[in-house]
């Protein structure tokens, strides 16, 4: 007869642990069902499930372990497992697996115990929760802290609507973000990262400044809100702004795009994607002119944005076919991607406006960044608290990975 056993280890991380207890059970013989180890602030949790073939030889196998353990100063659980029970775990591995990522400046218990509430309600099972941010001194300031907590849940939600809305819900209530995808293969092996420019990659929108500078400022911004809150049609729009900007002269270029500023995360983003192989695009609304600076700044291997025509001299105010639009950055996508030998899945898309919303949604990976409540609503992720470098969190990756 065999006997199925549970054993748990706790006590203070020291090296070599691992090696003795699993020693003392090569020398019984025994399988190993499941292993997982984790350590947090020095203190182990090590568990690991064996089977021992034989049940007259289990109470000395167990007892070898406890002793080994006692010498390591060690505390020992055994929790027999019957085999009914291990038939259901072993059912249980063909449920659908997603993962939730938590982003937040400060990590709280209040942000925890209602993110995992909710995974409960919606019948999912909590499997690994993870620490991706990187420790950070207790004086950091809010501004430049960041957190990230990764859970690994098992199953398919009751209702995954109202479960995104749920999670919407409380990351407005708690100024945090929430993230809810599909465990796929494709989570970690995505090649293309695509993105829009004004309010995304730069902290301002080109056409806004350039109505300021041509004196017309506020009639352009208002006109260039409703669009990106998805009231006005953007080529429509997009034609309407620029005609207020006839007779503009381009020596204002050099000085506003001198004065643009990187949105927070942008350069540790771009260093990452461009160390691990990813193909990126600037896939813009806005004007070529920018998007080459920001295409030599941050190393991006492509630029589609919309030609600023010039004439001796001054902005004509006529919009250059094609135009970037909506349509256009979702069938630019598309391209790209078969360019490069991509499957869909395996593209990002991050934008804030409605006019990002076709490629959001085409994209493995479609993230709403710093967007408008309308764009947040529809978009498959969001991303309001952190940086652009957040979206690496998304990818699985941990700040650690970027450390030499």
């Amino acid at each position: 007869m065999r006997e199925i056993v549970l054993i748990n280890i706790t006590g203070e991380d020291r090296p070599g642990l691992t090696a003795a207890i699993t020693g003392v059970l090569a020398q019984g013989g025994v399988n190993i069902l499941d292993i997982g180890q984790a350590v947090i602030h020095d203190t182990l949790s090590f568990g690991i499930l064996v089977e021992i073939p034989d049940t007259e030889q289990a109470s000395s196998v167990l007892k070898d372990v406890l002793f080994t353990a006692y010498k390591l100063d060690q505390q020992v659980r055994f929790t027999p497992v019957s085999e009914s029970d291990y038939q259901q775990w072993v059912g249980g591995q063909g449920k659908p697996r997603h993962i939730v990522t938590l982003l937040t400046r400060k990590v709280t218990a209040e942000q925890l115990q209602r993110v995992s509430s909710i995974t409960a309600k919606y019948g999912l099972n909590i499997d690994h929760i993870d620490r991706l941010s990187g420790r950070m001194p207790l004086d950091t300031p809010a501004e430049l802290s960041k957190g990230c907590i990764e859970f690994s849940v098992r199953g398919e939600p009751a209702d995954p609507v109202a479960l995104r809305a749920e999670f919407l819900s409380v990351a407005q209530e708690l100024n945090v973000d929430i993230a809810f995808q599909q465990d796929t293969v494709f989570r970690r092996n995505r090649r293309l990262a695509v993105f829009d420019m004004d309010s995304t990659l730069i902290e301002a929108e080109v056409i806004d400044e350039l109505a300021k500078a041509a004196g017309v400022g506020e009639q352009v911004a208002e006109i260039t809100e409703r669009a990106m809150r998805g009231e006005l049609d953007f080529r429509a729009s997009f034609k309407e702004r620029l005609a207020l900007l006839k007779g503009l002269s381009e020596d204002v270029l050099e000085d506003i795009g001198a004065s643009l500023r990187l949105t927070e995360g942008a350069e540790t983003l771009f260093a990452e994607l461009n160390r691990l192989g990813y193909k990126t695009a600037i896939l813009s609304g806005g004007f070529t002119y920018f998007a080459r600076q920001l295409q030599a700044r941050l190393g991006i291997d492509y630029v589609f944005a919309n030609e600023l025509q010039i004439v001796d001299g001054k902005v004509t105010g006529v919009a250059v076919e094609p135009i970037v639009d909506a349509q256009r950055k979702a069938d630019l996508l598309r391209e790209l991607a078969a360019k490069e030998g991509l499957q869909l899945e395996q593209t990002i898309a991050v934008g804030d406006g409605a006019n990002d919303l076709p490629m959001l949604g085409l994209a493995g990976l479609g993230v709403a960044f710093r967007a408008k409540p309308l764009v947040k609503q529809s978009a498959k992720q969001a991303i309001s608290t952190l940086g652009l470098d957040g979206i690496l969190y998304l990818l699985g990756y941990r700040d650690r990975d970027g450390q030499a």
